[in-house]
């Protein structure tokens, strides 16, 4: 039997404004897993959009995935359900592409009336929910026709966080999750920033890059836009609390996996965390905060 491909044709034309204006922003390997193949980053000069060019198969996606192997930081995640405090608390919250259901577990202690619902392409979504950490656990894609028809006008409140940039169809993503809303409930996003200046100093060791498995980078004014387009308020747009104080030593992690240095991680990944918690104060305010948040409300 013929193996599949893993890579789709090389298109010509940008997948969020279709204009063929496109310019390689980057080329590298796969740094975190150490699995064979080079993989390109094309930037649109027009809307900024990058995306993975030729991209991944579904078949090429399950032969690079990885389980989430970095530490979960429960107060980052408690800070991003925060944003949520200024409105009023939600009888029903779904988490898209949960996983094991870190942050409804994190989210909990603020919202206690609210139940917590999951959905995950992995069976991880129901060992979540029995560990109690989810009222009800989903498996598939927020997409797929069955478990969208179970979801539509449930929710109070939708997150995806860190969701949209793993996803083929960020905008069936979106639109998805906008059905799944109650009218006035509210879209949560968090997105690695395109624009982030340690994009471009840090260039492939840039953790957000994270070739192959990181699909889209999707520019704020994008997502504002297609939201907005949807008939809905932006309400929130933050890139200072949103910013993950972890670029220089994740670069450090990085190379001393690249360079086959495990003896030496500590010594260069300690100080360079160091300094990312130092300089975060400073980043935060800056071009080089690595992230973005949005609240949208539902027309």
């Amino acid at each position: 039997m013929p193996l599949r491909p893993v890579h789709e044709p090389r298109r010509d034309d940008c997948p969020w404004c279709a204009s063929k204006r496109l310019r390689t922003r980057l080329r590298a390997p796969d740094l975190r897993l150490r699995r064979p193949g080079t993989f390109v980053v094309d930037e649109c000069r027009d809307c900024a959009h990058a995306f993975q060019n030729p991209r991944l198969t579904p078949e090429g996606l399950e032969l690079y995935a990885a389980e989430e192997d970095r530490p979960v930081e429960r107060g980052r995640l408690e800070a991003t359900a925060r944003t949520m405090l200024r409105f009023p608390e939600p009888e029903s919250w779904l988490d898209v592409g949960t996983g094991d259901a870190a942050f409804p577990e994190a989210a909990r202690p603020l919202f206690a009336y609210t139940a917590f619902d999951g959905v995950d392409p992995t069976p991880r979504v129901e060992r979540a929910r029995a560990a109690g950490r989810l009222d009800e656990a989903h498996v598939g894609e927020l997409t797929a026709p069955q478990v969208l028809a179970r979801l539509r006008g449930r929710y109070d409140v939708v997150s995806m966080l860190h969701h949209l940039e793993h996803t083929r169809d960020p905008r069936g993503e979106l639109a998805a999750a906008l059905t799944a809303l109650r009218p006035g409930g509210h879209l949560l996003l968090e997105l690695p920033d395109p624009a982030s200046a340690f994009a471009r100093v840090l260039g492939k060791w840039w953790h957000s890059y994270d070739q192959p498995r990181h699909l889209h980078l999707i520019p704020l004014a994008n997502i504002r836009a297609e939201l907005e387009a949807r008939g809905c308020e932006i309400v929130v747009t933050d890139r200072r609390a949103a910013h993950n104080p972890r670029d220089l030593a994740a670069a450090a992690s990085l190379y001393a996996r690249r360079t086959r240095l495990p003896r030496t991680a500590g010594s260069l990944t300690a100080p360079a965390a160091a300094l990312d918690h130092l300089l975060a104060p400073a980043l935060r305010r800056t071009r080089f905060s690595n992230a973005y948040r949005v609240v949208a409300r539902r027309g």
